[in-house]
């Protein structure tokens, strides 16, 4: 019996070359290995694995064979909201499939493992991404999918009137390229898109162009799509922002990215979670680390510690994160006069006339707080003078109203408009932020 077993190279045959995935939107998608053993008298115990085990499960994960048996194992890729990030080919999603006469060997390290493992990779396919290749100007891509499914040549024939419509999610070109992250030409779209109305357009899902763009990890289309006025606290349908998104994926410079342009991390979705609970519960823990600084930041502002502040900078803390009344750290020194820790914050690159929900800049609260130092920092480092708030009130109206004469004085000798309407109120944050 031992001379049979050592003759064997190998204890099981699998059909496939490759796990092809048949992949839909918003579906559970399925394919199937074929096993086959190839010893010719005892059992084989099989175990398989994947490198992406939030996304897939396989049925059954492990088991056994009977002498020159098969089986029929179902892989299962569980409902994604986007398209894979590389296709057809996945350039992170693999299964691992080891086999071994005795349960017990199946856990031993690959490396003294008596029979070799089998490596499969998971090929993206069908209608969906076909289509999504062909948009996206992707001809390299169309050409691997048509190789594995040829009989999907048809779709591509617009003359064709049985040919599926394009695109079950309703998705323009800018989606297309911000998936593909074709960088120049999603410049190019929109600088076409003269009015910005694709800009923020959304799928059937709730998806704009920037969710795609950061589901799939392409900084460079991501940062794009903000400098030129994408929308990036916006929610999909079920309440996901881009942020959420780039946290699911455990995408570190992603995240941090978004944060330092200002998203919300505080934003939840309709299940209450908050882009920090979403990396929390996935473990992706360098991301909780990024979330949970900008409140560190704030925190270090509001006690006026500039050695942690700098500190947390130079960790590369996110500067622009904002609680829910839209206050930034900017916001919080400002009101409390903190001078060395404004600078330290303008220097590292925070918008200087930020506003928060009510439209306050960090002049107003300056003003509204009565730190002439403050007011003439902020107003020397390029502050809007005459910034208004949602109700129209600027920081000199502010200080009229306030009786900071020496302040309205100041103001209006740096070119500080006055105005006989007030039309305004103090700040509703004012109170919290003198706590």
């Amino acid at each position: 019996m031992e001379t049979t077993t050592n003759n064997i190279d190998k204890l099981l045959d699998v059909l496939e070359q490759e796990i092809l995935i048949n992949f839909k939107l918003n579906a559970k998608c399925r394919s199937d290995l074929h096993l086959r053993s190839l010893h010719p008298s005892l059992p084989i115990f099989f175990k398989i694995q994947t490198s992406s085990p939030n996304k897939f499960h396989v049925n059954p994960p492990s088991g056994s064979l009977s002498p020159l048996s098969a089986i029929t194992l179902q892989v299962i890729l569980r409902p994604q909201a986007l398209p894979p990030a590389t296709f057809p080919r996945s350039s992170t999603d693999r299964f691992l499939l080891r086999s071994a006469l005795s349960p017990a060997d199946l856990d031993r390290p690959t490396v003294i493992s008596s029979f070799p493992s089998i490596r499969l990779r998971v090929c993206y396919v069908g209608p969906y991404l076909l289509q999504l290749a062909t948009l996206s100007g992707d001809a390299a891509s169309a050409r691997l999918i048509l190789h594995q499914q040829p009989h999907l040549l048809p779709l591509l024939d617009p003359s064709n009137e049985n040919a599926s419509p394009p695109f079950e999610q309703s998705w323009l070109p800018i989606h297309a390229s911000a998936a593909s992250g074709d960088y120049h030409k999603l410049l190019r779209l929109i600088e076409e898109d003269e009015i910005g109305k694709e800009l923020n357009s959304m799928d059937r899902d709730g998806h704009t162009a920037l969710h795609v763009a950061v589901s799939m990890g392409h900084v460079r289309c991501a940062k794009a799509l903000v400098e030129r006025g994408a929308e990036k606290d916006v929610r999909s349908h079920d309440g996901h922002t881009a942020l959420h998104y780039a946290a699911s994926n455990g995408d570190a410079e992603m995240v941090a990215l978004l944060v330092e342009m200002g998203a919300d991390p505080t934003v939840v979705t309709d299940q209450g979670m908050m882009p920090v609970d979403v990396a929390r519960d996935k473990g992706y823990q360098d991301v909780v680390d990024i979330l949970e600084r900008w409140e560190l930041v704030m925190a270090a502002t509001r006690q006026g510690d500039i050695r942690r502040l700098e500190s947390l900078l130079k960790k590369r803390a996110a500067i622009r994160g904002r609680d829910q009344y839209g206050t930034t750290a900017l916001h919080l020194a400002s009101i409390k006069g903190q001078c060395d820790i404004m600078a330290v914050l303008i220097k590292h690159g925070i918008d200087i006339n930020c506003k928060d929900i009510e439209g306050h800049s960090p002049l107003h609260l300056a003003v509204e707080a009565g730190c002439l130092e403050a007011v003439e920092l902020l107003v020397s480092l390029g502050a809007d003078v005459n910034a208004q708030t949602k109700r129209g009130a600027t920081p000199l109206q502010i200080a009229f109203y306030v009786g900071y004469d020496e302040i309205a004085r100041f103001l209006s000798s740096r070119g500080a408009a006055a105005c006989s309407s007030l039309g305004f109120g103090p700040s509703p944050v004012l109170p919290q932020l003198l706590v």
